[in-house]
């Protein structure tokens, strides 16, 4: 049965249909019970939520099943932030009507406590580009570079809001290190 809804999953989400698949890998999830296992079954809600075609009822299902199996994640391993990340995107992505900032709210809690986590600086620079808070974005990006000093999640943003900002010299020397970075990954990939 395990393997079959792995495949049944695995099919839907080729198919494009994020929701479906979800629903097997969240059945996968109660069986196993593991943390991967509802981690996976959250980024998959996750995704249907991402989805810009997807109906209001079926965002509002995915949300809420994703919220679920984050939760259920956050419980086998409290320690994890990045679940915690994530349901902190979900929220973003979907915010609760009742509490629209709730997805920041929740970053700016883990960025408290997780504070040598570059994802966290990493998020919270992705959402002020979104926002375009560029000022805002170079402050956490900055800080996730420190931190993560050879993740291009960091810094080949990080070339893109200085350039964006005007910020000429430094632009190049992080588009420079950018390229450097995803050189060696795609070096090491090849071996």
């Amino acid at each position: 049965k395990l393997d079959l809804r792995e495949e049944l999953a695995g099919e839907w989400y080729r198919a494009g249909q994020p929701a479906i698949s979800g629903i097997y890998a969240r059945q996968i999830a109660e069986e196993v019970g593991t943390e991967d296992a509802w981690s996976i079954t959250a980024t998959t809600f996750n995704i249907c939520l991402q989805r810009e075609n997807s109906d209001d009822k079926t965002r509002q299902f995915c949300a809420s099943q994703a919220e679920q199996a984050y939760q259920a994640a956050i419980s086998l391993d409290p320690d994890n932030a990045d679940n915690r990340i994530n349901l902190a995107l979900a929220y973003t992505d979907y915010p609760p009507r009742d509490n629209p900032m709730k997805g920041i709210l929740m970053l700016r809690e883990l960025e408290e406590k997780y504070p040598g986590n570059a994802r966290v600086y990493i998020t919270l620079g992705q959402l002020a580009i979104k926002t375009n808070q560029l000022d805002r974005a170079v402050v956490r990006l900055e800080k996730a570079v420190e931190l993560a000093p050879e993740n291009p999640d960091a810094v080949c943003p990080l070339a893109k809001v200085y350039e964006n900002l005007d910020r000429g010299e430094e632009s190049a020397r992080m588009a420079s290190r950018c390229s450097d970075i995803l050189n060696a990954l795609n070096a090491e990939r090849a071996n």
